[in-house]
């Protein structure tokens, strides 16, 4: 009875870390290790290791975990929440608080104790990862704020960069990233929009509506592939075209139940862009 209650308690946790999503968090550190890297040997350094295990599943369990802790009057509300994913009740807040600290607390005290340098871009990551869902700032609450918060997802690269070169990358390729977690957090918002209003939450989501905030996305995703354009040439443009066929579809269907299957190709297409975008900056390094 006691291990099955163990494995049902690792199960849920698993779950709320949605690893669906955990791509979002490993992919941009391992593309900042990319970046960063001068040989193939980099890749595999103990610490490059070590910080690549949390940003799996502790990262991500810290920032859906508070996410939902935070967010149970709307979650009760959201079929996506009920079918898809998980609504943590008042009662199991305590224990997730716990496995969270549980989970993260050693990444950190490394990280600080060994490996200083990282610091600006840890303290960005938590930052932004625990002020998104949780008060005082509870920006996901606030409209535009949610989206320019999304930018905690670009932490990862930059604390990568950091952590191999010893230096931070450049000001024009951090913006060119943090404008596509923005167009990131404002399409995945558009599913929520019917039970963030019966909530009475405000998003730039329900704010703008579907077709506004489709519009935003847009412009995030072209200023994003501009600047890449300066980096990676023209699969920056490729890149772009897949987000652009991707909204095009979703402004078709935006007054219909078919959106959110098109919102569940969004990780996919996320993952495949990622992967390819890795190889362009890795390959050169690792032949």
């Amino acid at each position: 009875m006691r291990y099955n209650s163990i494995v049902s308690e690792l199960t849920f946790l698993l779950k709320i870390s949605r690893p669906r999503f955990w791509i979002y968090i490993i992919g941009p550190y391992l593309i900042g290790i990319a970046a960063a890297a001068q040989n193939s040997s980099q890749f595999t350094d103990f610490e490059v290791l070590i910080f690549g295990a949390f940003f799996l599943f502790p990262a991500n369990l810290l920032i859906y975990g508070i996410n939902d802790i935070f967010d149970y009057e709307t979650d009760k509300l959201n079929p996506k929440k009920r079918d898809y994913e998980l609504v943590v009740v008042p009662e199991r807040r305590r224990n997730l608080v716990i496995a969270i600290m549980a989970a993260n607390l050693p990444f950190l005290a490394i990280a600080l104790l060994g490996y200083p340098r990282t610091f600006p871009a840890l303290a960005g990551f938590l930052f932004f990862s625990i002020g998104y869902s949780a008060p005082p700032v509870r920006a996901k609450t606030k409209p535009f704020l949610d989206s320019v918060f999304n930018v905690l997802y670009i932490f990862p690269a930059l604390f990568a960069y950091m952590l191999v070169s010893g230096n931070s990358p450049s000001l024009l390729a951090t913006a060119g990233a943090g404008s596509w977690t923005m167009a990131m957090h404002a399409y995945s918002a558009i599913p929520d929009i019917k039970s963030d209003r019966e909530a009475r939450i405000r998003t730039i989501a329900t704010e703008l509506g579907s077709a506004g905030t489709l519009s935003f996305c847009l412009v995030c995703y072209v200023v994003s592939a501009a600047i890449a354009y300066r980096y990676i040439g023209f699969f920056a443009v490729g890149f772009a075209a897949a987000y652009l066929i991707m909204l095009a579809f979703s402004f078709r269907f935006r007054n219909s139940d078919r959106l959110f299957e098109v919102y569940k190709l969004f990780p996919i297409l996320n993952t495949v862009i990622g992967f390819l975008l890795f190889w362009v900056i890795a390959y050169p390094k690792l032949v």
